[in-house]
C-alpha cells in the first residue's frame, strides 16, 4: 500500500471545505506564488479565466468544453513562450495546479457535484499536458512522439525546474527533413505521480499509436545525472525510496522491490526489457555534455553490474533499470514493453538529462538543443 507524508502548507490559510479537496501539490501553490511570483503568476490570466467561466456556466457540457479549451490554450501559450527564449517549465506546472485548485473549489453557475468538478480536472490535466494538442501534419513522413516530466522534490526546492520539460516545451511541433522526409515532433508532460502509472496514463496515451502504427518513433525524456544516458535496460520494478509530487511512497526499497500496477492488476511483462535507440548514432550529436549508452542495472542476486545482453537478465529479479528505480526507469519501460507486445520495430527508449540544481534557463536549453540533436540524428537512421 502507498504511504503518505503529510505537509501542512498554508492549511490555516484555507477553509475546511477546500482544505478536504485540495491535494498536495495544489497546497503548494501559495508558497510558489509567495517565494517566486513572477514565475508562479505569468500565467495568471489563464487561470482567472477558467475561475470566471466556470463562475458564468450554467450546463456541464458547455463548462466542460471550456475546461478543456482553456487547459488548450495554457499549453500553447507555454509553448510558444518557451519557443520565443522565455526558457521555464515552471509557469506552465504552477498554473496547471492553481486551475485544478478553482476547479475543486470555486462557485460554478450551475448546482455542480463532486464528481462533476472531477471531470473538469481530468480535462484540464490531459489538455494542459498536451495530451489534446498532438497534430501531425499530412505532409509529414517520420512521426516522433516526445515526452517530458513536471518538476519534482518540490519540498526540497519549490523553485526545481526539469529540463526535460523545458525540452517537451521546446521541440514540440518542431519540423526537420531527413533523407528527403518530412519529420516532426510532437510533445506532452507527464505528472510525477506513482497514481498515473499504475491507472495507465502511458498505456492511454501509447496504444492508439502504436496500434494504427502510425507513430515512427518515441522518445521519453527525465532529469537525471550528470551527463545524458541512454538507459538500455529498463526494469519492471520499482525500488526508490522517494516520494513523488503527492508525497506518496510506494514503501518498495532496493531489498524490496515491487512491481507496478496496471488498471488494479500487477504490470504482467518481463523483468528487464530492451530499448531500441540507435545509441551509437545519437551519441554523436553536438553538445556541452557526453552522452553514454548506459548498460548499467541491479537485480537481486547479483547487485549492480554492466549488462552486456538482455538474455542475460532473464532469471533475475529487477531491483534497479538502467534508468533507476523511479518513474522515468518506469515510464521507459511501459512503452518499450507496449511496443513489443504490439510487435512493432521501432525506436523506443529513454534519455536521461544532466540534473539541475533549482532552475537554470542556460542549461536547460543546452540540453534541449542537444536533446533535439540527437532526435535529428535518431530520424536519419529511420
Amino acid at each position: 500500500m502507498f504511504k503518505r507524508i503529510l505537509p501542512a502548507l498554508f492549511m490555516a490559510s484555507l477553509p475546511m471545505a477546500a482544505m478536504a479537496s485540495l491535494d498536495v501539490e495544489e497546497l503548494r501553490v501559495d508558497k510558489a506564488k509567495a517565494e517566486f511570483p513572477d514565475v508562479a503568476n505569468r500565467y495568471q490570466g489563464f487561470v482567472t479565466g477558467l475561475q470566471e467561466k466556470l463562475a458564468a456556466g450554467n450546463e456541464e457540457k458547455q463548462v466542460t468544453q471550456m475546461t478543456a479549451a482553456q487547459g488548450i490554450r495554457l499549453w500553447q501559450q507555454a509553448v510558444r513562450d518557451v519557443q520565443s527564449g522565455n526558457i521555464d517549465d515552471r509557469s506552465l506546472y504552477w498554473a496547471r495546479l492553481a486551475m485544478r485548485s478553482h476547479l475543486k473549489t470555486s462557485p460554478a453557475g450551475y448546482n455542480i457535484v463532486p464528481w462533476q468538478r472531477d471531470i473538469l480536472v481530468r480535462a484540464v490535466e490531459a489538455a494542459s499536458r498536451g495530451f489534446s494538442d498532438i497534430q501531425f501534419g499530412d505532409d509529414v513522413q517520420i512521426r516522433i512522439l516526445l515526452t517530458g516530466f513536471d518538476p519534482f522534490f518540490l519540498d526540497r526546492n519549490i523553485q526545481q525546474s526539469n529540463p526535460s520539460g523545458i525540452t517537451a516545451l521546446m521541440l514540440d511541433g518542431y519540423k526537420f527533413k531527413v533523407g528527403g522526409k518530412q519529420a516532426q515532433i510532437e510533445t506532452v508532460m507527464i505528472p510525477v505521480r506513482f497514481a498515473d502509472f499504475d491507472q495507465g496514463m502511458i498505456e492511454s496515451l501509447l496504444t492508439p499509436f502504436y496500434r494504427k502504427r502510425s507513430i515512427s518513433a518515441v522518445f521519453t525524456v527525465s532529469m537525471g545525472r550528470d551527463d545524458f544516458d541512454l538507459e538500455r535496460f529498463p526494469g519492471r520494478n520499482r525500488s526508490a525510496e522517494a516520494p513523488d509530487n503527492l508525497n506518496v511512497l510506494t514503501g518498495a526499497s532496493k531489498t524490496r522491490p515491487i512491481a507496478p500496477m496496471l488498471n488494479g492488476k500487477t504490470l504482467n511483462g518481463d523483468e528487464f526489457v530492451e530499448f531500441s535507440l540507435p545509441a551509437s548514432v545519437m551519441q554523436a550529436a553536438p553538445g556541452s555534455y557526453k552522452i553514454n549508452d548506459n548498460h548499467k542495472v541491479t537485480t537481486l542476486s547479483k547487485g549492480s553490474f554492466e549488462a552486456r545482453s538482455l538474455s542475460e537478465l532473464y532469471n533475475e529479479t529487477s531491483v534497479e533499470g538502467s534508468g533507476g528505480g523511479y518513474l522515468s526507469n518506469e515510464i521507459s519501460y511501459r512503452a518499450v514493453l507496449l511496443r513489443d507486445q504490439f510487435g512493432l520495430k521501432i525506436p523506443v527508449g529513454h534519455i536521461h538529462t544532466p540534473k539541475v540544481a533549482g532552475y537554470d534557463a542556460e542549461a536547460g536549453k543546452a540540453i534541449a538543443e542537444q536533446v533535439r540533436a540527437m532526435v535529428e540524428l535518431a530520424a536519419s537512421t529511420l
